[in-house]
């Protein structure tokens, strides 16, 4: 049984929360993850799309969550993605390229999609950004003159993508179809698999996730937040001192409630970065328990096609021998030729230890 010759091609799609990452997923893929239609984020986990064909190489995309999720934070964010990442560059598995997606409809590149952008950056580093395609979609939401002239402000501001684009990144327009979508994956199957900056310092180099790259901008980001909230706190405290001198009751408890929100919220940033290794060594044991389970599922599903192939050629063997119908012996070859496949694609996934077991 010959194994296929050509590797999977496993493609990363990355971009902020409601830009388009599921539906891309789905369309190239013709599969089914679940679309966010609301404010929550539906892609509160990393999903990997059933394999699929592009050009005749096996394609998996992983579709992951945005560093502006509803519902889970930074730290909660960049565990998983490294967990994942880390598991496949263990496994000798590297990303073929990184999709991420920009949604053109947006009057400007604000905040939360800046904050994405930059986490991306430092989840790859400069030496792979070369892999790296940004997508803009939503090209049918606003006039083409302009569209082109925010893609063209993209493309040359060096607060937007231009430092990106500068060494060696892609920028493409989606328009929401199939072939659009296979004509952005046709960029990257081309592609050198390349380890991603976060990979290198984890994995080659034992750093712990605090002291990577991606670690320390979700620091400094806390940092950002916490001084924020300082910031509000003091002037919180001012409105309640007046409020106090005037003897207003009802807006002295207003200010009181909010200022224990706040101070809450605070404490909460507080305790995620300081907890960030213990989340990103959760989500690694979680993922490798589920990797066991996977490969040891697989190795049972290879046993059970061997022993259906070896049973086949056996029935093959006595309908010769006996003279049998020849039309029951095509049939025959035709599900032995079925069971080849199907065993020899098992087998260039790696068996117990290739990227199969991620799935």
């Amino acid at each position: 049984m010959q194994r296929n010759p050509q590797p999977d091609v496993l493609v990363a799609i990355m971009g902020a929360t409601g830009s388009g990452k599921t539906t891309f997923v789905n369309e190239a893929s013709g599969g089914d993850l679940t679309v966010g239609a609301g404010l929550r984020s539906c892609t509160s986990d990393v999903q990997l799309c059933k394999p699929f064909e592009v050009d005749q190489r096996r394609v998996i995309l992983v579709d992951t969550p945005g560093f502006d999720d509803t519902t889970k934070s930074d730290t909660d964010i960049l565990s998983m993605i490294a967990a994942f990442l880390n598991a496949s560059y263990k496994q000798g598995v590297k990303l073929a390229g990184i999709i991420y997606m920009h949604r053109i409809s947006d009057v400007r590149m604000g905040g939360i999609s800046s904050r994405n952008f930059r986490m991306l950056r430092h989840l790859c580093g400069d030496t792979t950004l070369k892999n790296l395609v940004i997508v803009t979609n939503r090209w049918e939401e606003v006039l083409l003159s302009v569209g082109e002239a925010r893609e063209a402000e993209l493309a040359s501001q060096d607060i937007f993508f231009k430092p990106a684009l500068d060494k060696g990144a892609k920028l493409l327009r989606h328009t929401n179809n199939v072939d659009s979508a296979m004509n952005i994956l046709r960029y990257t199957i081309r592609n050198t698999p390349l380890p991603l900056k976060i990979q290198t310092e984890m994995v080659d180099e034992g750093k712990d996730l605090d002291d990577t790259t991606a670690g320390a901008e979700v620091h400094a980001e806390m940092k950002r937040l916490m001084k924020k909230h300082e910031e509000d706190l003091r002037e919180l405290k001012a409105e309640m001192d007046e409020a106090v001198r005037r003897k207003d009751e009802e807006t002295r408890q207003e200010l009181s409630s909010e200022m224990t929100k706040l101070r809450n919220e605070t404490n909460q940033v507080k305790l995620d970065a300081q907890a960030m290794t213990s989340k990103y060594d959760l989500e690694r044991k979680k993922l490798e328990a589920q990797m066991q389970q996977n490969a040891e599922a697989a190795k049972k599903e290879q046993a059970r096609l061997t022993k259906e192939y070896e049973e086949k050629l056996r029935q093959v063997e006595q309908k010769i021998r006996e003279g049998g119908n020849a039309k029951e012996i095509l049939e025959l070859h035709k599900q032995i030729l079925q069971l080849e496949q199907r065993i020899a694609m098992g087998q260039s996934d790696g068996g117990s230890s290739g990227p199969c077991v991620i799935l």
